[in-house]
């Protein structure tokens, strides 16, 4: 029996989305750190959560297309995403050489407007996320019309709220591993290598195109 045409492009949206975030990358590589710290770890996902869905909301509505025709706003969001990530990778490194907390209690509580910031800049200043969100979301939901076309947006953003609050929530779930010292060394080492990495590519892109 086949599916009604919204439902099947609810369940295309979903794994759309499902598959364009589930990856690593600087935004997961915050969340999940701020998972391990219990640091506003639901102000956090909520953040990128709604975020994911207003940037999917504008692809839908058509903004993918302006995107991707301008230039400017390309190189623009890619420099400033590049510059960022590299400043967050270095500290990241820092972190990594310099003797690591046993918990999360003892790095001390962050604020909640410096986290909101950095929330609201891994999830802005990160070209791939237009890319993905905005431009490819949007085209492909163009072979959609009316309810279809809704119910596929609605698909992809009900992946993004599952994946962000089962990250941030599940990550707890690890810190016995992150009670010692050797584990947050690793963690970090890894976000700096991401975000370094992910920087560098942005710009050979930009060089490139």
């Amino acid at each position: 029996m086949d599916l009604p045409a919204s439902l099947q492009a609810a369940v295309t949206g979903f794994l759309l989305g499902l598959g364009l975030i589930v990856a690593i990358g600087a935004q997961n590589a915050f969340v999940l750190r701020q998972g391990l710290l219990r640091r506003h770890v639901l102000v956090v996902t909520t953040l990128c959560a709604l975020s994911d869905a207003v940037l999917i909301a504008a692809g839908v509505a058509g903004l993918g297309g302006l995107v991707a025709r301008s230039p400017v706003l390309l190189t623009v969001a890619t420099l400033g995403g590049a510059a960022f990530l590299l400043a967050y990778g270095l500290l990241a490194a820092k972190r990594a050489l310099r003797p690591a907390r046993l918990t999360a209690a003892e790095e001390g509580e962050a604020g909640l407007g410096r986290v909101v910031a950095a929330t609201l800049a891994f999830t802005f200043l990160n070209p791939h996320v237009y890319l993905d969100t905005v431009v490819l979301v949007g085209s492909l939901s163009a072979r959609y019309g009316g309810d279809a076309r809704l119910a596929f947006a609605l698909g992809a953003m009900t992946a993004s709220f599952l994946w962000f609050y089962s990250l941030g929530f599940g990550a707890r779930l690890l810190a016995p591993l992150f009670a010692r010292p050797a584990a947050w060394r690793v963690l970090d080492g890894l976000i700096a290598c991401v975000m370094v990495a992910i920087a560098l590519s942005l710009l050979n892109a930009w060089r490139a195109g």
